[in-house]
């Protein structure tokens, strides 16, 4: 018996929101996706394996931002989704994307701060240029996303500075 309800296909990939270049718009977000999710996967390997004087405080707080950069990305996913384009489904598909590197190696506290502070820098610079891609093609939720995200990861940036300050 087939259930005619699940062969129906809606028509998600050509909505008519008054939005010109979806498929620009959703290879950015699909960008700023891939460095959201590479960066997750870093942050919770660090959260995992932090040690030293600065382990409590960085395992608390690296909790706290991979958890965040989670929720990220699944509304960075579903955002592309409702642009009519499909996101990105592996990490093979995400790392031609990504400006964050993969950290393979063990380093110390202080290099795992570093290397945050680096990709959350490097995540506002493209993510500012989201917001003037969005904003040119008037899309006003995804320029109000992006905009939220910049103020979690300067927030980000100032917290891990505060962390490695004297």
């Amino acid at each position: 018996m087939t259930n005619s309800v699940l062969h129906m296909k809606a028509d998600v990939e050509h909505p008519q929101t008054g939005i010109e270049d979806r498929k620009r718009l959703a290879g950015n977000l699909s960008a700023l996706l891939a460095d959201t999710y590479l960066l997750l996967v870093k942050t919770q390997g660090y959260h995992w394996n932090v040690v030293g004087p600065l382990f409590i405080s960085l395992h608390r707080l690296t909790e706290e931002q991979y958890e965040n950069l989670f929720e990220a990305a699944d509304d960075l996913a579903e955002r592309i989704r409702a642009l009519g384009h499909p996101a990105p489904t592996s990490i093979t598909e995400m790392i031609p994307l990504t400006v964050i590197s993969e950290d393979t190696g063990s380093a110390s506290a202080e290099e795992m701060v570093s290397n945050l502070i680096r990709d959350h820098e490097a995540i506002v610079r493209r993510l500012r240029e989201g917001v003037e891609i969005a904003e040119s093609l008037r899309d006003a939720v995804s320029a109000d996303m992006l905009t939220e995200r910049m103020r979690f990861h300067e927030q980000a940036i100032w917290m891990l500075r505060a962390v490695l300050s004297q």
